[in-house]
């Protein structure tokens, strides 16, 4: 199975907000009040969004992992120095994908200067009991297609795309996370969207002609 239509939301489609951040105010005051046991409280709420943006920002499951590991090894470091009251203002979520973002250009800049990479892995997804075969391998394999596509786009692109439609975060909070006008953010998506569109039919193209995938 091939990415979709489905797959890939209309840039400019009318889409409902996703929820405010319910557990902000509550991790904040945690963290604000004792270190140790708010951080649990923080990596319980938010180690899932975390971790599933870095697995689309950088494609690879090991190094998903090692991202989110350092983001969160990067916050602690920095709660450690901030004053109580400073804690109480953070918005959690978006301070987190902040520090991803920050680990995972980094992360980008050092690949640069390495030897190239192993290809895409397939990133592994937790079964569903009562899904069937068939559905189980058209999902994974999707999903790794998709992998394949984000990695073409241009980094900017690419996280604005991952923190808007995979994340699903509002715009004004993409624009916090990666310091940026919303206007810019709205660019950036719609950019990353019309070229992943762009790849996939490519790819169709290819695949019709009998050509690589």
């Amino acid at each position: 199975m091939t990415v979709t239509d489905e797959a890939l939301p209309r840039a400019g489609a009318a889409r409902a907000e996703p929820a405010r951040d319910a557990a902000g105010a509550r991790v904040a005051a945690a963290l604000a009040r004792d270190l140790d046991a708010g951080f649990a409280d923080l990596y319980e709420a938010y180690r899932g969004a975390v971790f599933s943006t870095a697995l689309r920002l950088c494609g690879r499951w090991a190094e998903a992992e090692d991202l989110s590991a350092e983001a969160f090894l990067r916050a602690y470091r920095a709660l450690a120095g901030y004053e109580a009251a400073r804690i109480e203002e953070l918005r959690p979520r978006a301070w987190l994908l902040a520090i991803l973002a920050n680990v995972w250009r980094n992360s980008l800049r050092s690949a640069a200067r390495r030897p190239a990479a192993a290809p895409m892995e397939e990133a592994p997804e937790a079964p569903d009991p009562g899904e069937g075969v068939e559905d189980a391998a058209a999902r994974r394999e999707t999903g790794r297609e998709l992998a394949e596509l984000l990695a073409e786009l241009p980094e900017a692109q690419r996280a604005a795309v991952v923190l808007r439609h995979v994340t699903d975060l509002p715009v004004a909070e993409v624009a916090a996370v990666l310091d940026l006008p919303e206007g810019t953010v709205k660019s950036h998506v719609s950019r990353g969207l019309a070229r992943l569109r762009g790849l996939r039919a490519a790819r169709q193209e290819e695949r019709r002609e009998g050509g690589p995938r």
